[in-house]
């Protein structure tokens, strides 16, 4: 009797170890740094225009993501 009290109490508690974290993206007047893993589809400059890419490419680790204000367009 006691083993099913035990595992059902575990249950009950185990969504609630996991961590309740949650991600933002941040706002314009701050940088972001890219994580493990990451890859997305991302925009090329050709000919003086911005154009998205047709693949997946992956972003290496520690790299940083900017708001278009901190980037001058040319």
């Amino acid at each position: 009797m006691l083993i099913p009290i035990a595992l059902c109490s575990s249950v009950a508690v185990l969504p609630y170890a996991s961590g309740c974290t949650r991600t933002v993206l941040v706002p314009e007047s701050s940088p972001i740094r890219i994580g493990p893993a990451t890859r997305a589809r991302i925009y090329v400059m050709t000919d003086g225009e911005w154009e998205l890419g047709a693949n997946c490419v992956e972003i290496p680790e520690g790299w940083y993501c900017v708001p278009p204000s901190f980037a001058e367009e040319r």
